[in-house]
């Protein structure tokens, strides 16, 4: 059975089928689709999850392994400490690493599975983080996708988030680690979530300004827009979205309850949309 590292192969053959019917998409356009398919929020997210599955210095032609299993209760984990930022599951993104601790954090990982975990520290002020009062208790467990430094030594490693884990201990030596325990999220697949998941998107639209039913089919997948098809995809895929502050996307972090989470988006979509904005959808 083929699954999402068979990607590139199934983008090719949606390609070639449709090109059969006459129908014309590109490659980049197929990957995109096949990554909703696929339930992934686009194709950057899914190249993230492809790269992360395969073992250090491995090429294209390699077998590709199992993708490495979430964090168990005991792992130690590097920690990647962030100003002003929250990672979310699902999200790839740049970070610029410019603190010798973190540096050997990035090391150390490298080195490893390249697993690691990215929590946002509570000052941003904060130089050295070291105990667990600088850190908010709850961050995401992110792989390394890759790393080079800048012409000004500054470290720009790109890391893609996989779960939540919560800090159970930290390890303060050559560099910050912690020990951590998965986050599990609950009600994310219930009939009460799917409801939410349709009056959130209803509400996204209204709140930036989008209309999702003006969009081509084709338009809607390059654009990578969210779905109900996994409300707890849909709920990470938007908080980053949100013009709110870093308390409050803390807090949507920290909520495993998948339906209250959604809830939480909505209010805060309600309260930041504009009084002469449309109402959305019932």
């Amino acid at each position: 059975m083929r699954d999402f590292r068979d990607a590139k192969a199934m983008a090719q053959t949606l390609s070639e089928a449709l090109s059969a019917k006459s129908v014309s998409l590109s490659h980049s356009e197929s990957l995109e689709l096949i990554a909703r398919v696929l339930g992934l929020r686009d194709w950057n997210v899914l190249a993230a999850r492809i790269q992360a599955s395969q073992p250090v210095g491995a090429g294209p032609r390699n077998p590709v392994p199992e993708a490495s299993p979430p964090p168990s209760s005991g792992a130690d984990l590097p920690i990647f400490p962030m100003r002003d930022f929250v990672l979310f599951p699902q999200m790839t993104v740049p970070v610029f690493v410019g603190r010798d601790k973190t540096r050997r954090a990035v090391e150390h990982a490298m080195a490893g599975d390249r697993r690691v975990l990215v929590v946002a520290q509570r000052q941003a002020t904060d130089d050295d983080p070291g105990n667990l009062d600088s850190l908010y208790p709850v961050g995401v467990t992110a792989s390394v996708i890759n790393c080079q430094t800048q012409v000004d030594g500054v470290l720009k490693v790109s890391v893609s988030g996989l779960q939540r884990a919560a800090i159970l201990h930290l390890v303060n030596a050559d560099f910050l680690a912690a020990e951590v325990a998965p986050v599990e999220e609950q009600r994310r697949q219930s009939a009460e979530a799917v409801a939410r998941s349709s009056a959130v998107l209803d509400t996204y639209q209204s709140y930036a300004n989008i209309d999702f039913s003006s969009l081509p089919r084709r338009a809607k997948a390059r654009l990578g827009l969210p779905s109900i098809g996994d409300p707890g995809v849909l709920a990470d895929t938007l908080a980053p979205l949100l013009s709110i502050s870093i308390e409050q996307k803390q807090q949507l972090l920290e909520t495993s309850d998948v339906v209250a989470r959604l809830e939480k988006i909505l209010d805060l979509m309600k309260a930041g949309r504009p009084e002469n904005g449309p109402e959305p959808a019932g």
